[in-house]
């Protein structure tokens, strides 16, 4: 089997090519080619990851669930129909698996007590040393942390669109795919969901004096 770098040029973006390419791609998974999975690892592992990490409340969790994402793909990319892009159905697999583990996660912490003390960011010896204004790394990484926890804090279906559109940076067509739904139910949603968010960070984000 050829080697998938020469069969499909490497983007430097990260982006992966359509059309003839990915075809060759898709069939290079077909047949197993450990070579083939590699390069849509290097392709799909951090933006998954990414989304994976605004959709549920753990890092850890994520890459659990970035490991199950990746199994299902190999399972089914024997039945994968070119209905649609191989993105729009890795993307679907992982929305899936993402909001399912949260879901998961919720109703088996039901029960216990969660202490926001617990979730705020740790700024290590290491990172203050290497920062000339140790206050602004802190500020810094608390407003993300903020914008962080707002974002995980979104009510479902508005989180995942406005994840999909402001971090994945994917565009509405690409949402509808995704998500099984119409155009216009994906930018109602997301403006309803960017209006939640301003207001959940109405006031936290705010200068201090």
């Amino acid at each position: 089997m050829g080697n998938i770098a020469r069969s499909i040029a490497v983007p430097l973006d990260g982006v992966l090519p359509a059309n003839a390419e990915e075809a060759t791609l898709i069939e290079e998974l077909r047949a197993g080619s450990e070579e083939a999975f590699a390069y849509l690892l290097a392709i799909y592992r951090n933006p998954i990851y990414n989304m994976a990490c605004h959709i549920m409340r753990d890092e850890s969790d994520a890459a659990d669930v970035l490991q199950n994402i990746f199994v299902k793909i190999i399972r089914g990319i024997k039945q994968f129909h070119n209905g649609s892009s191989l993105k729009t159905w890795i993307y679907r697999i992982a929305v899936h698996e993402a909001l399912n583990y949260r879901r998961s996660w919720f109703r088996r912490r039901q029960r216990e007590v969660c202490s926001l003390d617990d979730e705020r960011p740790a700024v290590t010896a290491d990172a203050a040393r290497a920062s000339e204004t140790p206050y602004e790394l802190v500020e810094q990484t608390e407003r993300r942390q903020l914008v962080t926890q707002a974002l995980r804090s979104l009510s479902e279906p508005y989180r995942t669109v406005v994840v999909l559109r402001e971090v994945e940076d994917l565009s509405y067509e690409e949402i509808a795919e995704i998500l099984g739904v119409a155009e216009g139910t994906v930018k109602s949603r997301l403006k309803r969901g960017r209006e939640l968010l301003r207001r959940r960070l109405a006031g936290c984000l705010a200068p201090q004096n």
